[in-house]
């Protein structure tokens, strides 16, 4: 049987384990943030506390509780990952979600050190090889840009030489026209360099005539 101060302090450690990943998904602007990482190495660290302190009261298997824990955090972590058009956002939230209820389970243990050096881990790959991906791997990303005005032929064509002189590669073009003709609506699926050429393709459609709008997402 674990202490009772033992396990308070089990689940602070976990808390604060838990907060520090946490917080860097907050400033990510993800939809599991703060609370829910330090929700979810709270619980799963007292699942980890209850799984031994029940198999040693009662002699069952202490890992039956855990797995459980392990499997169920899957279904958390599909909540976290969303489809906005060709891009997906969510899946390395997801990923901590899973790996953080796992440092719990350790904190739960008694796996002080491994669940600090766990979570020191995924705190460099979160902020340091972020910044070497996007500095250097991954500098293209999928952009819906959609496009309102006014005009006929000329003016798509424009837009569509426009995109294709700054985009990386155009994944889809459409256009939509009202009953009169007279106005149109551009939706352009389109990869495109995160740095300078985005706001250089913004100036570009903007100055064109006849177009009103751009909305890049």
């Amino acid at each position: 049987m674990i202490p009772t101060e033992e396990m308070i302090l089990r689940l602070v450690v976990s808390v604060l384990l838990g907060a520090v990943v946490g917080y860097e998904r907050e400033r990510d602007n993800q939809p599991a943030g703060l609370r829910t990482h330090m929700i979810l190495v709270l619980g799963s660290c007292l699942a980890m506390i209850l799984s031994i302190n029940i198999g040693t009261e009662h002699g069952s298997d202490p890992a039956r509780l855990a797995a459980q824990v392990i499997a169920g955090i899957g279904f958390l972590g599909a909540g976290a990952i969303l489809r906005l058009g060709f891009n997906v956002k969510g899946l390395t939230t997801a990923t901590t979600l899973w790996t953080m209820a796992i440092v719990g389970m350790a904190v739960g243990y008694g796996y002080y050190l491994v669940g600090v050096t766990a979570t020191l881990l995924i705190l460099i790959i979160l902020v340091v090889v972020n910044i070497f991906e996007h500095r250097y791997i991954r500098t293209n990303i999928v952009r819906n840009i959609t496009i309102d005005g006014h005009g006929g032929t000329a003016q798509i064509r424009a837009i569509r030489k426009a995109i294709n002189q700054l985009a990386e590669r155009t994944i889809n073009f459409s256009v939509q026209r009202n009953i009169k003709g007279d106005r149109i609506r551009v939706r352009v699926v389109a990869e495109i360099d995160r740095g300078e050429k985005l706001e250089h393709l913004v100036e570009e459609l903007s100055n064109l005539e006849g177009v009103r709008t751009v909305k890049i997402e």
